[in-house]
């Protein structure tokens, strides 16, 4: 996807859960649907960013989920329209799902602020380098809000120091407030999912977070190709052939 330098992009974060009749049609009919939920993803792939991360075995309430990022909101409502059209896409429900946008942060230096291209001032994302993406909505409470400027400047500087101790966790933040119905979506990326555990055990301790009303539900996904998402949601038993 090209970067527009200064324009803002829409985010979304659709979670799939998977009929379990789906498992009981023949083999050739599923692979026939994950080929078309593949091919859409493909063609909407070429002028945005699309991701997809596995939750199998990690929750019990949905199995995948995407990672959409796009300059043009129609394009979510059209892929969605076209993904739950396949084979696949009748089989599936969506339990959860995020929409935000980017946006200049107030919290970050000047310098930082003024660059035209918005990189590092979470004006646009650049996802997808770890392994790992930890997503959940976000939102602060109304006291936070009172707090003088200063006050509010010096909890998130705390909160931020915190954050650059973890040089293997990536944070990236979008804003629903408005779009939505939390504040924010958070989606962090890291390699490392230890390090990411220890990050939230120290933020969880700062003034800043003191002042959270809801941060769940988290979600722990596995950044994998599509098609290999996709073959895990029939995946056969070990000793068993297609």
């Amino acid at each position: 996807m090209d970067i527009i330098p200064g324009r803002q992009q829409y985010v979304n974060f659709p979670f799939f859960k998977l009929d379990n009749a789906w498992r009981r049609l023949l083999e050739a009919e599923r692979r026939a649907g994950k080929k078309e939920f593949a091919q859409v993803i493909e063609h909407f792939s070429k002028k945005n960013i699309i991701l997809a991360y596995s939750l199998i075995g990690m929750r019990a309430d949905t199995d995948f989920f995407l990672w959409r990022v796009s300059y043009e909101l129609e394009a979510f409502e059209d892929m969605t329209a076209q993904l739950l059209n396949t084979g696949l896409g009748k089989y599936l429900t969506l339990p959860y799902s995020y929409l935000s946008m980017t946006r200049r942060s107030i919290y970050v230096d000047e310098h930082v602020k003024e660059d035209p291209t918005g990189e590092g001032s979470r004006l646009y994302l650049v996802p997808g380098q770890s392994k790992y993406a930890f997503v959940y909505p976000f939102i602060k409470s109304r006291a936070w809000y009172a707090l003088n400027e200063r006050s509010r400047h010096d909890a998130m500087a705390e909160h931020i120091r915190t954050g650059h101790k973890y040089t293997s966790v990536k944070i990236n933040t979008t804003y629903s407030y408005g779009l939505d119905d939390q504040e924010f979506v958070l989606a962090f990326e890291s390699d490392e999912p230890k390090d990411f555990l220890d990050l939230m055990m120290d933020l969880r301790e700062s003034r800043a977070s003191s002042y959270t009303i809801k941060d769940t539900p988290t979600f722990t996904g596995i950044r994998r190709p599509i098609g290999d998402v996709l073959d895990l949601l029939d995946k056969q038993p070990v000793g068993q052939s297609r």
